[in-house]
């Protein structure tokens, strides 16, 4: 294993270091009990990846089997234990657990636990995640091509809607 090619290719190197404050409150609330604080999205880090942090409550849904066709995602838990499908089988990732999902491959979470959870998501290379997380519960309560049509434009590949 090596080293990408080099991408910058200056001797003295360059002041690009952007610095962002925790903000007061997550971007946005989601399904339930769940909210989500955009740490560095597509835009900030000019697509190379995007970072969220997600809090869940006690018994909610993250999300359902699917698989994603463009990024990778991973899962780093910060706090409390979240329930992974890891493709095969549920397993249980606490604190310090990462889970690393690659380009298709099917993968859940959901926290089962009667405690909070705090984890982090990390989309690789970065993709316009906010408006799907910010209208999903939105396009729940459409039709079900509405709903299908707008998580396909989003990545989102899930098994129960498989035609």
């Amino acid at each position: 294993m090596s080293y990408p090619e080099p991408r910058y290719l200056g001797e003295k190197g360059q002041v690009t270091a952007l610095f962002r404050p925790a903000p007061p409150e997550p971007d946005t609330g989601f399904v339930g009990s769940t909210s989500i604080s955009y740490v560095a999205n597509q835009e900030t880090t000019g697509g190379e990846f995007g970072l969220y942090k997600v809090d869940m409550g006690p018994k909610t849904i993250g999300a359902k089997e699917h698989f994603h066709r463009t990024i990778s995602e991973s899962f780093y838990v910060l706090s409390g234990e979240v329930r992974f499908y890891n493709g095969d089988k549920w397993i249980t990732g606490g604190e310090g657990d990462f889970l690393y999902v690659p380009v298709g491959g099917l993968h859940a979470f959901q926290n089962d636990s009667d405690d909070p959870v705090s984890l982090l998501m990390i989309f690789s290379p970065g993709a316009p995640r906010e408006e799907y997380f910010e209208k999903a519960a939105e396009y729940a309560e459409r039709s079900r091509e509405e709903l299908k049509a707008f998580r396909v434009k989003h990545d989102n590949y899930f098994t129960d809607m498989q035609d």
